[in-house]
């Protein structure tokens, strides 16, 4: 019973200091900007910082914490953006309230993401591994490319569709058109700040933190570890798996609200929706640590200044990634590099620490 409580104290320590550490860095932030201490181009990094951070953690859940590959984030990302911009757009002249307006096209980003998570992942948790990875990735593409070809439209007698161009709407002069194919929505409010992404990341940490170490956060990492001896015990995998996969994709569209409001035109275009955006949201996965969320907040942050830093190897950018990947992949699989993180781990040197004071 004791070690149980102590393993929980540890646990809670470190939920709170990852906590401590976000409103730490979003207090020197503030003071930065309001000091005038901060370049132009790094403040306007603030928010998009605030959307990788979210798309790390929420990743996370699926890659380390359930144990599945997927590489269909933008995807959900992309849902939860036009969803929330469509909002938005129709409803700026009907909400005059920018918060509220604002938190309602949050809410909708978080349920459209979650309801493509839930659609997809029916019939596609049923796979593994690269086959998992490869759907997946279809799927982030064919969001992409359909969104490319929507017609929507509004005036007095309601809203025009087509997938054939803006001409086939056929709507009043007095007509607004909200989504005009590939180039995406037009005036969408400004309204996504740096407080409000840290707010929700610190919302998203205390939701994954406290289902990590939940009845069914255990249950989750006993279907990753061993998928057979979980379902023997009587652990519903395809429940506990679509929870999992629809909180993270929820989690995506989130991100995509957050993004589409810090434009003033959303476009789904191969760089912001595409495979490489995925790929990229994996990268900080994989770099902060597979099953490590604090791992994954330093990784987005560090990959998404970087570039900045060294603008002038921006063109080497992916290169630099992918070196990186690799020598970290080799260092977590290196056993040589295993022992020396046992030998001088932090979580070592605080257990002999407590074996002294108990003693």
């Amino acid at each position: 019973m004791k070690n149980i409580k102590n393993q929980f104290s540890k646990i809670t320590k470190k939920g709170y200091l990852i906590y401590g550490l976000v409103i730490l860095a979003y207090i020197v932030m503030q003071i930065l900007v309001n000091t005038n201490s901060l370049s132009s181009l790094m403040t306007g990094l603030l928010v998009p910082l605030c959307i990788y951070v979210i798309l790390a953690i929420s990743l996370n859940l699926t890659v380390g914490i359930l144990g599945e590959l997927s590489l269909g984030h933008a995807g959900f990302m992309c849902v939860g953006a036009f969803t929330g911009a469509f909002f938005s757009v129709v409803m700026v002249d009907v909400i005059t309230i920018p918060i509220l307006r604002f938190l309602i096209a949050i809410i909708l980003g978080a349920l459209a993401g979650g309801l493509f998570g839930l659609i997809l992942g029916i019939p596609v948790l049923r796979l593994k591994g690269d086959y998992l990875a490869i759907v997946t990735l279809a799927f982030g593409e064919i969001i992409k490319n359909l969104v490319n070809v929507f017609y929507i439209g509004v005036d007095h007698k309601g809203l025009h569709f087509s997938m054939k161009d803006a001409v086939a709407l056929k709507m009043d002069d007095g007509g607004k058109m909200i989504i005009n194919g590939a180039q995406g929505i037009s005036g969408t409010p400004k309204d996504s700040t740096f407080t409000i992404g840290v707010i929700i990341i610190l919302i998203f940490l205390v939701i994954i933190l406290n289902l990590i170490h939940s009845r069914a956060g255990r249950a989750i990492m006993a279907i990753r570890d061993n998928r057979i001896a979980a379902e023997s015990v009587g652990i519903n995998i395809t429940k506990y798996k679509l929870m999992a996969f629809t909180i993270s994709a929820s989690m995506a569209g989130v991100a995509g609200v957050l993004y589409a409001h810090n434009l003033s035109t959303l476009t789904a275009l191969p760089k912001n929706f595409g495979y490489t955006m995925s790929i990229m949201i994996l990268v900080f996965v994989v770099l902060g640590g597979i099953g490590n969320i604090g791992g994954s907040i330093l990784a987005a942050i560090v990959l998404t200044l970087l570039p900045e830093l060294l603008r002038g190897l921006n063109d080497y950018r992916m290169l630099m990634y992918a070196i990186v990947l690799i020598v970290m992949m080799l260092f977590n699989s290196s056993p040589k590099a295993i022992a020396f993180r046992e030998k001088y781990s932090i979580k070592r040197w605080i257990g002999k620490k407590t074996k002294r004071e108990e003693a």
